[in-house]
């Protein structure tokens, strides 16, 4: 800053570009990166790990999850805030709050910066290191991808199914329509059909009484031939 007032301080950091805005989202190395990088402070980067300092989530470690520079704050997983309305959100770090534990050296034109000035056996030491964190950096894309991949596959047999028994539930609709409709006259059927036997029944036994009465009065009489010797003898 060019200016010792606080009017002008603050006009100049609001109204700075983005360019220069993003430098002094640095903080401070721990001692042992100190020593290797031989540099007091870098720029933060999402990926780095990075320890609260500060606050009431000092002690707090975990990855920087994003990097805000128009507003210039850090969000870091598991660091969160709840709303009025009861949804979470990630709480905003100022960057002098916090001091970097482990460094993302998965970007090129980052190891070439941290690299200016130091000796060969260092630069060896970081590309290592970088070698390792672009491995476990692949792994979690592929496990990532796996994961997807399953949930696809879930879902997709989760809809077949639900659509199997539709296809399934159908037909026995139709057949149970089926078996319904002939069971239902059955028992009417039987109903109108008993008294009907019983009235044949009544009638029969009406007709077989008639017969017989019938039969009694009218019985033919057994009327014997007279031979020819029985006419001569009567007369």
């Amino acid at each position: 800053m060019k200016s010792i007032k606080p009017r002008k301080q603050r006009k100049e950091l609001y109204n700075a570009p983005g360019h220069i805005k993003r430098n002094w989202i640095s903080s401070h190395l721990e001692e042992n990166l100190l020593i290797k990088y031989d540099k007091r402070a870098v720029s933060v980067v999402k990926g780095d790990t990075v320890r609260v300092m500060r606050g009431s989530f000092k002690g707090h470690e975990d990855k920087v999850a994003r990097v805000d520079v128009g507003k210039s704050y850090l969000e870091i997983e598991g660091i969160t805030m709840s709303k009025a309305d009861g949804n979470k959100i990630a709480k905003p770090i100022h960057p002098s709050n916090v001091m970097i534990i482990k460094l993302n050296l998965t970007d090129k034109w980052r190891r070439k910066k941290l690299e200016r000035g130091l000796s060969e056996e260092t630069k060896k030491e970081i590309e290592k290191e970088a070698e390792k964190q672009i491995k476990e950096v692949e792994e979690e894309k592929r496990k990532e991808e796996e994961t997807k991949k399953l949930e696809e596959e879930e879902k997709e047999t989760t809809e077949e199914k639900e659509e199997e028994p539709e296809k399934m539930e159908k037909p026995k609709e139709l057949d149970t329509k089926e078996v319904k409709t002939p069971s239902k006259p059955k028992p009417i059927k039987e109903e109108q059909e008993k008294p009907k036997t019983k009235e044949k029944t009544g009638s029969a036994k009406k007709s077989s009484d008639k017969d017989k009465k019938i039969t009694g009065k009218k019985k033919p009489i057994a009327t014997k031939t007279k031979t020819s010797k029985e006419v001569e003898e009567k007369k």
